[in-house]
This record gives C-alpha cells, structure tokens and sequence, in this order.
C-alpha cells in the first residue's frame, strides 16, 4: 500500500487505535485532513501515519452538535517520564484516602506505585466486601452525607495518619445533577457528593487533589462544569489542571478514556505520566485473557461463565468485533476485539462485553484482567455485584501511573 492510498473512517479507526466516533470528531475539528468522496470521508495513509506520530496526547476535541460549533480546546499540562520507576517502585512516605473508591482500583494503583492507602470510602456493600479483603488499612461504609459517618471517616483518618500528613484525597463523583438556570450552574441530588468531596478536602487540607470522571463531564454545558470544578478549588486554595489519559497508554489492555484532575496546594507542578507505550505496542484482548479460555469454571477466582441460550450463543459467534448484540445499545453487549485493547469494560443494566472467541459475555475475572487487577484481587459479592464493581473501577494500572506522576511532583 502507498502513501497515496485512501483509508476509510474505519480503517483509519483500526490503525490509531481510536473509536470511529473520536476520528469523526477529529476530522470535524479539522486535526485530521480528510477529502470527501461519494459522501464518505476518507484520509491519505501517510496522513495517518504522521499523525500517529505526532497526535497529542492533550487535545481534548469537543463537538457541540446542537450548535453545529466545534471547540478545540489545548490543555495546559507538565508531563513527566515514569516509565524508568514503573518496575518496582520504592516505598513511598506518601498518603492517600479514597473517596467513593468502590472496590479499589485507585487504592490499589496507588499501593502499586508505593503509596500508602490510609482509608477507603463507599457506600456499595459489595464493593466495601471487596475492599476490606483485599487492602489492610480502614474502610468505611455508608453514606458521606450522614453526619455519623462524616465524623467517623474523619476520626478513622486523624487516627491512621498518627500525626503525619495526608498528602492526597482521591476520589470520583457523579456527574448527571449538573444543569443551567440562567448563567448560573445549579445542581441536583445527585451532585451532593461532588459538595461532600470539596468540603471533605477543605477540612482534611490534603496536599494534592486527584478527581477521576467520565469525558463527557467536559463538554457539560459547554465546558461550564468543568469551568465550575476548577473555580471551586482554586477557592480551596488548589491549583489544577485537567487532561484525558487513556488507560492503553499505560499497559492497561483497554481503551478505556477518563478525566483527570489534579490539584496541589503547595506550589508543586502538577504532574501528569508521559504515556510510555504506542498504540502499536498496546497490550490486546487476546494477550490477557486467552489463557482463561480453557480455564475451569472457579467462583473463588471470580471465573464463572455465565449461561446463554442456543440462538443468544449463535448471535454473539456471528457479532462482529465491536459491534453491540442490540441496536438500543452503543456501550452495552459490545463485543471486545481480539487483536487490539478490549473496548470500554462495562457493566449496564445487566449488558456486559461479549467474549471475542466464546459464545458468551466476559467473566468477572475476564474483566478484571481487562481492567488490570492482579489475579490475586479477589471480588466479594454475587456474580451480578461484581460485574457492577469491575465496570466502575478505576484501572489499577492507570491509577499507578497518576500515582508516580505524583511521586515525580513532589521530587
């Protein structure tokens, strides 16, 4: 094939390891030159190449489709090199609570890099089973917004840290509450953790803030929210930045995008990790779990296959890769690609990803290898709770890159 040679939108997808959409929306912004043919878009190779090259990892391209507006926005980040650390950290003094952590995939990245998990904090039974089996330290469970349980998690913490300093609070928080009156963000319910989080870290007085969220809190109300989160914690006394890292980039066999904040109160950089592997060097689908193929059913593993009818089993051998089992769905009963990192893990209203080989969705186990758990990570709860816990986390292996970064700032 010469340079010459025209790709079309998926083949152009395949070669820089991106979803169709993301490349619609870079050939929209303009980043990505394009020619029109017969209605259908199409690129040069060499133009693919070179941009696989040279694409920027701080680009956040968003696309008002109501408007017809395109927005490209450059984010003010400092990279910094972690892939000389990234075997086998030192131990780090460094100290971290994890807020809303679910079952512990930050605390667990965290740990990895060397950091020391002081408390966790949820609400989701299982994901606290999960938790307090597998980390040492304390775990509260309930809900934030109770003045016991604030009080609680915050004599737990005074108690852990024994005199020390805590150094990091991370956590997510959902993002759905967040709407307009006016010129005037007003927020909902569902957004009283998002408070929960600020005033915890406005009486903890932790020196670093890591917030973790979904890539659609940035172009909420036209960059508003994102806007809002930013002005709240520089109130706080944080300055933050804010990016998009792909977990891919990070050995982590998934494509799998998030937002991340990261704030610090003591004049340090705000440091983010350099992604240390290209998209042709991305660990695959098929690298991490083909050994489990002909691995016997084990519920104390989290591998339990889960039973399909005879024509659901046909349906999904015949399921194009990445494709969804149903039209409703764009994220849900979507099958993972073999040859390349799986698409987004999930857990949807019972929709999981469907295995690339086997006529069947993914095990928890299979999930949580497609997430970067170790195998020795075990998940409490019945199969279902799991299979939620998994589609929430964090990846380990991102969170242990963020981790070093910050090792890196206070360095």
């Amino acid at each position: 094939m010469n340079s010459t040679t025209l790709l079309g939108i998926s083949e152009v997808s395949s070669r820089l390891s991106l979803s169709q959409k993301t490349v619609r929306k870079y050939i929209a912004a303009g980043v990505l030159e394009s020619i029109k043919i017969n209605g259908a878009f199409k690129v040069q190779e060499k133009i693919v190449n070179n941009f696989t090259k040279k694409k920027s990892y701080v680009d956040d391209i968003l696309i008002n489709t109501q408007k017809k507006k395109v927005l490209i926005k450059k984010d003010n980040v400092d990279w910094t090199e972690i892939y000389k650390l990234w075997n086998g950290p030192t131990k780090s003094r460094l100290t971290f609570v994890d807020l809303f952590s679910g079952a512990g995939g930050i605390t667990k990245g965290f740990e990895l890099a060397g950091l020391n998990g002081i408390c966790g904090l949820d609400w989701f039974e299982a994901a606290g089973k999960t938790y307090k089996r597998n980390f040492k330290h304390p775990f509260i469970e309930g809900d934030i917004r109770l003045p016991e349980k604030k009080k609680e998690f915050y004599e737990t913490v005074v108690k852990q840290l024994k005199g020390k300093t805590l150094n990091i609070v991370a956590g997510g928080f959902p993002c759905q509450g967040f709407s307009m009156a006016g010129n005037r963000i007003v927020d909902d319910s569902r957004n009283s953790l998002y408070k929960e989080l600020l005033e915890i870290v406005d009486t903890l007085q932790p020196e670093f803030v890591v917030c973790e969220n979904v890539v659609g809190i940035r172009s909420m109300l036209g960059g508003k929210v994102e806007e809002m989160i930013l002005q709240d914690f520089a109130n706080a006394g944080y300055k933050m930045n804010v990016t998009v890292l792909r977990a891919a980039d990070y050995a982590v066999p998934q494509k799998r995008d998030r937002v991340i904040f990261i704030g610090n109160r003591i004049d340090k950089t705000n440091y983010y990790p350099k992604p240390f592997l290209e998209p042709s060097q991305y660990i695959t689908t098929g690298e991490s779990i083909a050994d489990l193929m002909e691995h016997n059913e084990d519920a104390a593993f989290n591998h339990v296959p889960t039973k399909h009818r005879a024509d659901m089993m046909e349906r999904m051998l015949q399921l194009e890769e990445g494709k969804s089992l149903y039209k409703g769905y764009s994220d849900a009963w979507k099958k993972c690609p073999w040859n390349e990192p799986s698409c987004t893990i999930k857990e949807n209203h019972g929709g999981v990803n469907v295995h690339p080989k086997l006529p069947r969705v993914l095990t928890a186990r299979e999930m949580a290898r497609l997430q970067s758990f170790p195998d020795d990570f075990i998940f409490e709860g019945p199969k279902n709770k799991q299979l939620i816990q998994l589609g929430n986390a964090v990846p380990p292996l991102l969170s242990k890159a963020i981790g070093l970064a910050i090792r890196r700032s206070y360095e």
